[in-house]
């Protein structure tokens, strides 16, 4: 059994908040569905200080949340940049008075959703486009710099590559599909980079410095081969409000796949069984695709997971302060991230036969002056990655030239 109380370490335009204390704190992170990009994650949080106490904060200034691990190091929760400050009096006598200062911060996709792009898209992977669009806004250029600004006033370990980074994180490059050229865009940044990780089956996220990053479709495929499973156990979640759903209005039996430059051509599959089941229920996935054979894989990609419903972990709390929770597994949750892959054991024999395996999509934090609690959105592993059947794995394909430790049923991305 372990004893966790949060240390909490706030910083604001680079300064750590030292003369007031932290009391509540709501942090969201990530999307609520696989089927939608991820929004701007938002932080609101309360400090408790006095009328004595300066405040100098400004609307845009940079702010981070960190909280201790086991090892005694702090660890991000979310970096990103003030848009309201309240000061309210909560209380006045005689003698004192005490204030509660109410932040709001919201991560750097809100900056795309405000920046224009206009001009071109070569043809290129999904994640050389993406980084070609996101560096454009992302990085200064030298007529971006002003004249007076001087390298001392950098760190020493800085060198340009990064010295003018002001949020791009790591981009998947060159990505896995190939996509056409656009010319004449004139669209919010998020608008294009939506439809870029559309086509190509990947996704924007925040890292937990505030930075924006694309991970491709083989990502997380990768990440399970290398580092497995974040193990967690049900029963050290909170029992009540734990969710599992399907719904009819997830069911996708008809798609149509379009791609190409001017968007008009397109491939089209069905599933009839499923048409038979529930009727059918069609959609169109706008794509900018450069292959009719990569329309064509991911229409096959989409009906398999959609032809029929599925369940989806909808919510599931873990109280960090919770003394049965190790360190180890502690720590794995405060460093959530956006594709982190887990393994639910002892969940409820009618909830997905007691285990659920997938991915994580978005997160809360909730935290008091003493308690801190993580909830959890997940996808099943097969949103993200093709499940092997037994009739799918090669012929040629053996048991010793895998893993020793390997068992059938992490065994989904075999050769």
């Amino acid at each position: 059994m372990t004893v966790f109380t949060p240390e909490w370490r706030v910083k604001i335009n680079g300064f750590t908040v030292t003369d007031s204390t932290l009391v509540d704190l709501t942090i969201t992170s990530g999307r609520q569905t696989i089927y939608e990009q991820a929004s701007a994650s938002y932080a609101n949080l309360t400090l408790i200080t006095s009328p004595d106490n300066s405040f100098p904060y400004q609307i845009n200034d940079s702010v981070t949340v960190e909280i201790r691990d086991s090892a005694g190091s702090y660890v991000s929760l979310f970096g990103g940049f003030v848009t309201d400050i309240a000061i309210i009096v909560q209380y006045a006598g005689t003698i004192d008075v005490h204030q509660e200062v109410r932040i709001v911060g919201v991560g750097a996709l809100a900056r795309l959703v405000r920046a224009n792009f206009t001009g071109n898209l070569s043809a290129d992977r999904d994640g050389n486009q993406m980084y070609e669009l996101l560096s454009t806004v992302l990085f200064n250029t030298w007529q971006d710099i002003p004249a007076a600004l001087t390298w001392d006033t950098y760190e020493a370990t800085t060198i340009w590559s990064d010295a003018e980074n002001s949020g791009l994180g790591e981009i998947d490059t060159p990505g896995d599909y190939d996509l056409a050229a656009r010319s004449n865009l004139n669209a919010s940044v998020y608008e294009i980079a939506s439809s870029i990780a559309n086509s190509g089956l990947g996704y924007l996220y925040e890292d937990s410095q505030g930075r924006i990053g694309y991970a491709d479709s083989t990502r997380r495929g990768q990440y399970l081969v290398t580092n497995g499973y974040t193990n967690l156990d049900a029963n050290q979640a909170q029992g009540t409000g734990l969710r599992i759903i399907k719904r009819s209005g997830d069911v996708r039996n008809s798609i149509s796949v379009i791609y190409g430059a001017s968007q008009n051509s397109s491939v089209s599959n069905e599933d009839a069984t499923s048409i038979a089941l529930f009727g059918q229920l069609a959609t169109t996935i706008d794509t900018y695709l450069q292959n009719q054979s990569d329309a064509e894989s991911q229409s096959a990609f989409y009906l398999s997971l959609r032809a029929y419903p599925q369940y989806e972990f909808d919510r599931i709390s873990f109280p960090l302060h919770n003394p049965e929770i190790s360190d180890a597994v502690r720590d794995e949750l405060i460093n959530v991230f956006m594709g982190q892959p887990v393994n639910i054991k002892n969940l409820p024999a009618n909830m997905t036969l007691g285990q659920f395996q997938g991915f994580v999509e978005g997160w809360t934090w909730r935290a008091g002056v003493k308690g801190l609690s993580l909830d959890l959105t997940l996808s099943p592993l097969a949103y993200s990655i093709q499940t092997f059947q037994w009739d799918d794995v090669p012929g040629t394909e053996s048991w010793n030239t895998l893993s020793a430790t390997l068992d059938w049923l992490n065994a989904t991305i075999v050769a």
